[in-house]
């Protein structure tokens, strides 16, 4: 979900009332403004940045997980802690969707993993219909390995490569196998590991997030009841989310079934807590043909022109590289859990048949893209009190 944007009238992005100052050498924090810091608390973090130097230098200091986000990130002894994989797959079609979320959860007198699961379909007629559910699994069920990416709860498994899906809800059966063909992982340095870009470094943080492929194609069915799901040249993504909660108020857009195939997009804009108060953080991705435009409060992209109407989110992004326009409209949604303190037991709303429409100007080529996909996930989490909001648009009306 989620990490800075640059904050309006602050010397430094992203940071309410004290600044963050990015150095070029490897003491890469040091803060300074109106807040007092713990500069030991600093020093500590710089020391640890300073033992990842390995990362471009070609040795073998930083820590696995760090370098391949998908494998699991915590440890089954931990508490208040949840972590969870969000494999969507969407038909060739276009017509149809699945979201698959393996995780666990890791709450004193209540832990276990889980699979969640969202289903859209397009009827005939051009209505969305949804399937939405959350299957429990004793803690014993669920197994991972240390070096390679699997996992397992319950009697499916999911690897980098397959997903064999044995799944029971109630009167709905689900059984079958999806191939996953190569990632498109994102662009990673040392400077910025992960999406969460030197975010990825702090400990503690309530939410830390993962994109592991922006896009990939998959083939396989899955056979629900009587019906066959397929999705033989289909399209999918993958992220992760672990932490103790989801941010109280954020937004989430993902799509890469735009009309034109080299594209895929990846946004989050949410109310982050950090260290003695919260931001506004803002982390975008986008492919097109095959290069990627990063947006973030890290490498000092704004975010504008930022509104709502009714169930359509309109903004723009800008940095020295790229500068693009969005207007996203959501369509459809169903009900899935979102973790709080650890516990699954925040229920969100998510839909799979959003609209996006994006323009996109590469500043250096002088080039303008412009694209539209049908198929978009998303999720508008927010106080119904706009007087209590954390997220503020720059304008909100309704329709």
């Amino acid at each position: 979900m989620i990490i800075g944007q640059q904050k309006r009238n602050l010397k430094a992005p992203g940071f309410p009332d004290f600044g963050i100052f990015l150095c070029s050498g490897m003491n890469l924090f040091t803060f300074a403004g109106k807040k007092a810091v713990n500069i030991e608390v600093i020093r500590g973090m710089n020391r640890k940045i300073e033992n990842l130097r390995g990362v471009e230098e070609g040795t073998d200091n930083m820590p696995k997980n760090r370098r391949k986000p998908m494998l699991f990130q915590g440890n089954l002894n931990k508490h208040n802690y949840f972590e969870g994989w969000y494999y969507q797959q969407v038909n060739q079609a276009g017509t149809m969707s699945l979201a698959l979320i393996p995780g666990v959860s890791l709450v004193e007198g209540d832990q276990h993993c889980f699979i969640q699961y969202i289903l859209s379909t397009l009827d005939e007629q051009g209505k969305n219909h949804y399937k939405t559910g959350y299957v429990r699994y004793p803690m014993e069920t669920f197994h991972y390995l240390e070096d390679a990416f699997k996992i397992q709860g319950g009697k499916s498994i999911f690897t980098e490569k397959k997903i064999f899906l044995d799944l029971q809800d109630g009167e709905l059966n689900f059984l079958g196998t999806i191939e996953i063909h190569p990632f498109t992982p994102i662009r990673r340095s040392l400077y910025a590991p992960g999406i969460m870009g030197p975010f990825t470094y702090f400990p503690g943080m309530q939410c830390n997030h993962g994109v592991i492929s922006m896009k990939h194609d998959v083939m396989g069915s899955i056979q629900m009841n009587d019906i066959t799901l397929k999705f033989n040249y289909g399209r999918g993504y993958i992220e992760k989310d672990w932490g103790t909660s989801f941010p109280e108020e954020y937004i989430w857009i993902q799509s890469n079934s735009f009309d034109k195939e080299d594209t895929a997009l990846f946004f989050s804009v949410a109310d982050i807590p950090f260290l003695f108060q919260t931001f506004q953080g803002l982390i975008a991705n986008v492919v097109i043909k095959g290069k990627e435009y990063r947006f973030a409060t890290y490498n000092r992209s704004r975010l504008s022109d930022f509104h709502k109407k009714g169930n359509q989110i309109f903004f723009t992004l800008e940095n020295k590289v790229a500068k693009m326009s969005v207007t996203a409209e959501q369509d459809g949604e169903g009900e899935l859990i979102a973790p709080n303190l650890g516990k699954m037991e925040k229920t969100i709303k998510e839909g799979l048949t959003g609209k996006v429409h994006l323009t996109l100007f590469d500043k250096k080529e002088q080039k303008t893209y412009e694209r539209k996909s049908r198929i978009a996930g998303m999720e508008v989490v927010l106080c119904e009190n706009r007087r209590r909001r954390k997220l503020k648009f720059d304008h909100e009306e309704r329709e």
